[in-house]
Formats: C-alpha cells, structure tokens, sequence
C-alpha cells in the first residue's frame, strides 16, 4: 500500500498541473467535451487521449459513512494531458439500512467533499451515491451545504439511478448542474429504457443532458445532443477509447 501511495503522489502533480477553466457562467458543462471517461481505483495512464475530445472523471476518493466518516483516497496512479477537463469524482458508500447521519458527520463529508473540489487542476465535482429513499434527505443536506461552499463557478454533477430520472421526481430542486443517468448495472429496470429508449423515458431535466454508459454494455439508440459519461472495467487504453469513439458516431 505504501508503494502504491508513494506512486500516486509522484505521479499526482500531472493531474493537478492541468489547468482548470472556471469562466464558465453559471456553472456549467457546456464548455466540456462531449465525451468523458471514468477512470476508477486502477492504474490509467491517459497521455493518449486528446484533451479536445475527451475528458475524464477520476475516483478521487470513496468515503465510507456509518456511525462515523472514513475517507479512503485514491492510491493508483493517474496521468492525463495537459489541458485536460477533469472532474474529481467521490463515492459515498452508506448501508441502506442506515438512514442517518449526525450533524458532525455530514460536516465531515462536505469537508471530505470540498477536498476534492478544490483540488488544484479539477474543473467539476461530480458525487456518486445511491441513496435509497430513508437517504434523501440526507443526501439533500450535504448537497445543499456543499454547493453553499463550493467555488461558484464550478460545476456539480450527480450521477442517477436510471428510476431518479423517469419516474420520481425527488431530485428536482437539488442544487447540482446535472444528473447522469446510470444505464448500465440496471437490473431490472433495463427492460423498460430498452423498450422505449431514454428519450421516451427520461422526465427530469436535470437528467436530460448526459447519459451514463459502460462498454460491456448495449448502449441506447439516440445518444445524439448527449454528453456521454463512459465506464470500463479494466485500464483504458487506447485501441479501447477507439471502439468508444466509434460507437459514438455510429
């Protein structure tokens, strides 16, 4: 593990040495590129990707919420190109049985939340939580403290259960940019957006911008006008960002 911290930190200033633009008023991704990769907690070496096309949204950190608030942060080494748009990304894990955070514990995420944000070389913050219903109006709160706090300019995405989108409404006045559907790992819900096609099924502007998709996964018909969030289980690579650019224009 302290080999893996020690490559990270040497490798971390690449990252954060890309410049962030932040004149985009309001807040805002409509200066970003269309496409955008996730890179999660694995090695990714992305000199090969072209900052004009793509962007990429790392797993900066994942924290751990029960009875107290524990911050596991990236240990895997990540490199973009400079003038790369990058989003720093955190995962909040939360039992579903456990509905409720102190007061003490939902300022530690923000803080932890705030970490990531204002990350030299990050342009948006984007949250990745799957809040079940005794959650929402926790999650609410930390959002609505976390935007309070937040560079102003900067943009602040959530990523969606696909059910967030078409048929409950409850994320309509959160204080975020946008909401990226997830349709991918969807169970049961696939049959219905495979059906019918997001555009028909998708009701929530906050969803209407974006699409989240994996490349082990069929994607929707009409993913025209949508900025495209994609996922990969392994390290990407270039012969794979290639399938996805063609997969995109098809």
């Amino acid at each position: 593990m302290k080999s893996l911290l020690r490559v990270f930190c040497l490798l971390l200033p690449v990252l954060l040495n890309t410049p962030a633009d932040r004149a985009a008023s309001p807040a805002s991704f409509s200066r970003f590129p269309r496409l955008t990769v996730w890179a999660w907690q694995r090695p990714e070496l992305l000199e090969f990707l072209d900052p004009n096309q793509v962007g990429v949204a790392y797993l900066d950190q994942t924290l751990y919420v029960r009875d107290y608030v524990k911050a596991e942060p990236r240990v895997q080494p990540l490199r973009v190109p400079f003038g790369t748009r990058v989003i720093a990304v955190v995962r909040i894990e939360m039992p579903a049985g456990y509905s409720s955070a102190s007061e003490e514990n939902k300022a530690k995420i923000v803080a932890a939340l705030l970490l990531s944000a204002r990350r030299g070389g990050v342009s948006a913050l984007q949250v990745d939580f799957d809040a079940v219903k005794s959650q929402r109006a926790f999650y609410r709160d930390v959002l609505v403290h976390l935007r309070q706090q937040m560079p102003p300019r900067m943009p602040l995405s959530i990523t969606a259960l696909a059910s967030w989108c078409a048929y409950d409404n409850w994320i309509a006045d959160l204080p975020v940019d946008e909401a990226v559907p997830m349709l991918f790992r969807m169970g049961r819900e696939r049959g219905l957006f495979d059906r019918r096609g997001p555009a028909a099924v998708i009701r929530e502007p906050l969803c209407s911008s974006s699409l989240g998709l994996s490349t082990d996964e069929p994607w929707p018909a009409e993913t025209k006008g949508k900025r495209l969030y994609v996922f990969h289980g392994r390290s990407w690579t270039e012969q794979t960002l290639t399938n996805v650019f063609t997969r995109v224009n098809q």
